[in-house]
């Protein structure tokens, strides 16, 4: 099956998510900001609530995809195996490329593919390496663990490291280097994996120097992609986006709709704020409305070309989208309060599995009975856990293919 998300809404056919592993139980207090979270997931319950995710995306049609076993499944070939081992050790860092030899020889020893690829998300210590008899002032002074290799405990938010847009793929450039590794499993699916190889049109790419993150890109329709302009989005990178997806038709894209957020970790991704639930029907966390300023980026004559869009945001949107009328639901209504703790646990981060049928976390009481107050219907999952990553629902899963509307 091609890959096809041509918008946020389409009926979901075939989707990319990841059960989060035991790299979530490698978290510990002093990696937890290094590593990009405020707190530390009970794993099982992770997992409980992850599957309630997977069983509520195939009752609604949807063919649920695996990240580990997709990947396992890319590396049937011995060269490509051995290929993928030395990428992984290459883009650990430092450490893990100076110390590659042990490191190579820990993945090398593991036969089962889908355990090697699991290894290479939960990482690997001093210890696990057999290092330390090289490093015993290493070994007496370090009390917490030692990782050659990073654990990345990340991934189970499938939406960042890479996006399908069109018929192709925008590989991401991470911000945080905790995450940058993330990559490279998208990459060795669109090149090695026997259903999706050979379709691995790249629009952008890891190897290019600005950070660009998959929960900043929206597929609006009309020929309008949105981004983020956010903390882990740059300028550059949307430039840089723009020229690469006016060069093929096939990308369906004309325009670029930037979104220009506060740089904080709570609005970290355009999808924090701001998702589709509906034709014309947007979900938006409220506290942005006064300072959110948006850009529209084209390509003309071969020049790329930007302007400042002026006035209220749903009229903004109803012209760029073509569209007779926009709705812009609040997350948390008008009580301030709700608005602010329901979009910091991903109230304004739904995923649309078709128009008007959206997964929410069940957490955020306000804003659903407000969505289902304009018609929205919401598939409610729990979330207690798997929130404390911070994201939500589209943040967990990468979209294959939708179907056209």
């Amino acid at each position: 099956m091609r890959i096809q998300v041509f918008s946020e809404i389409g009926p979901l056919k075939k989707v990319l998510i990841h059960r989060p592993g035991p790299e979530l139980e490698q978290l510990t207090p002093p990696h937890l900001s290094r590593m990009l979270f405020d707190d530390i997931p009970y794993l099982q319950g992770a997992q409980r609530e992850h599957d309630t995710f997977a069983q509520v995306l195939r009752e609604e049609g949807a063919e649920v995809c695996y990240l580990t076993k997709m990947v396992a499944e890319s590396l049937a070939e011995p060269d490509v195996r051995e290929q993928f081992i030395r990428q992984v050790v290459d883009e650990a860092g430092d450490i893990a490329r100076f110390e590659g030899e042990a490191l190579r020889e820990v993945l090398r020893g593991i036969e089962d593919n889908e355990k090697l690829v699991e290894k290479t998300m939960s990482g690997v210590t001093f210890a696990e390496a057999g290092v330390y008899t090289r490093h015993p002032l290493t070994h007496m002074v370090n009390q917490d663990a030692r990782y050659l290799m990073d654990p990345i405990p990340n991934l189970y938010f499938t939406r960042d490291p890479f996006s399908v847009v069109g018929h192709g793929v925008a590989f991401s450039r991470m911000f945080a280097a905790a995450r940058r590794r993330e990559t490279i499993y998208g990459r060795y699916i669109f090149s090695h994996h026997p259903e999706m190889k050979g379709q691995d049109r790249a629009w952008y790419g890891p190897e290019t120097p600005y950070s660009l993150e998959g929960g900043d890109i929206l597929n609006l329709g009309s020929g309008v992609l949105g981004v983020g302009l956010s903390q882990r989005t740059s300028p550059e990178a949307i430039e840089h986006l723009m020229m690469n997806l006016q060069k093929d038709e096939g990308s369906g894209i004309d325009r670029i709709l930037v979104f220009d957020l506060p740089s904080t970790r709570a609005f970290m991704h355009l999808d924090t704020v701001f998702t589709q639930v509906d034709r014309g029907v947007f979900t938006i966390h409220p506290g942005i409305m006064s300072v959110l300023r948006c850009f529209r980026v084209s390509v003309r004559e071969g020049r790329l070309r930007a302007i400042e869009l002026h006035g209220d945001l749903d009229d903004i949107l109803r012209e760029e989208l073509r569209q007779d009328r926009i709705t812009l639901i609040p997350c948390g209504g008008t009580d301030m309060i709700a608005s602010e703790r329901e979009q910091w646990n991903d109230g304004s981060n739904t995923l649309c599995v078709r128009p008007g049928v959206i997964v929410v976390y069940d957490r955020n009481t306000v804003t659903n009975r407000i969505l289902r107050d304009h018609g929205i219907r919401t598939l409610e999952i729990p979330g207690s856990e798997l929130g404390r990553g911070r994201g939500g629902p589209r943040c967990m899963s990468m979209p294959l293919v939708r179907d056209l509307i």
